[in-house]
């Protein structure tokens, strides 16, 4: 999903087709930085790549006549938009339905020219905070629901101005994290993330996998073996970073266990949510409702401690 990063800039991940009707999209990290005027793609997010290292392409927003859902255009791309900027189409795809209606409305609403509104000596400008919303806080209660532990989402806040235009697309946060008997070796959530090294501080992209027991990181979807895997007995509490700033990294969370803190980026804030609260609900479901008095919940913080 789109995300407002420290900057003010829209940011996420989509797949563009860079040479027109190649039919072959790259994974690229987008950024609309109105203050500049450009939507600009670089081959990771900036924050991963050496310093000094630049964009792969670019487009000015005054190029930029419309923006539009292209699903009938590329059958085979799907959730495939195009925008289309004097005689050259650019074609790319969105994660999901979701993420491809909110980039269009935001690219759509980047590019439109508007009369400032008067406003007592101060110009009104439509700011990307005001197309998104604010980022979502969401709060967690876990329940014991036929002798299984289940954590679900109790409120949600900073919607926005378009919160309730979205609310039909809008993720389910009540899925319940627990396996059944025929799921016990299916993995909870995987995916791609950034994690930081021990020893050297720098970070590389993994991909991490969480089963009932374990999270373990791969150096890609394709291998095998883990590059290390971390029980979830070891794992005694799961949070957002309060270091994010100091770090200089958005969508951070830490999972702390008593030999160390791995911190993790995850690609927006809604898959930092989606984490948290996986590793959260697996967490729970392990040690059982037999244990679930001990676990302290605090949802204004969305903090979640276990036992050691």
């Amino acid at each position: 999903m789109p995300y407002v990063d420290r900057r003010n800039r829209i940011c996420g991940f989509l797949d563009v087709e860079e040479n027109e009707n190649s039919g072959k999209f790259l994974r690229r990290y987008f950024i609309l930085d109105t203050s500049l005027g450009q939507l600009l793609w670089f081959m990771d997010n900036p924050q991963n790549l050496p310093k000094g290292e630049e964009n792969v392409g670019s487009l000015k927003l005054t190029y930029i006549s419309k923006v539009s859902d292209a699903t009938k255009l590329r059958p085979k791309a799907e959730f495939c938009f195009v925008i289309n900027a004097g005689r050259r189409k650019f074609y790319l795809q969105a994660n999901d339905q979701q993420d491809l209606v909110e980039w269009v409305s935001v690219l759509n609403n980047a590019t439109k020219i508007t009369v400032p509104k008067s406003c007592d000596g101060s110009s009104c400008v439509e700011t990307p905070l005001e197309v998104l919303g604010a980022m979502k806080q969401v709060s967690y209660k876990t329940e014991i629901v036929g002798g299984v532990p289940i954590v679900t989402a109790t409120q949600e806040q900073g919607e926005g101005v378009n919160g309730a235009e979205r609310g039909g697309l809008r993720r389910n946060h009540t899925q319940p994290y627990y396996l059944t008997k025929a799921q016990e070796h299916m993995a909870i959530k995987e995916g791609y993330c950034v994690k930081q090294g021990a020893l050297m501080k720098n970070w590389k992209r993994r991909y991490f996998r969480l089963d009932e027991n374990a999270v373990s990181y791969y150096k890609s979807e394709l291998e095998r073996d883990p590059l290390r895997t971390i029980s979830l007995k070891e794992v005694h509490k799961v949070q957002e970073c309060k270091q994010s700033d100091l770090m200089m990294r958005d969508n951070l969370f830490e999972l702390v266990t008593n030999s160390r803190t791995f911190y993790i980026q995850c690609d927006s804030p809604e898959e930092m949510h989606s984490w948290i609260k996986a590793l959260s609900g697996a967490i729970v479901a392990q040690r059982g409702p037999g244990r679930s008095a001990a676990t302290r919940v605090k949802c204004d913080s969305e903090i979640l401690t276990f036992p050691k």
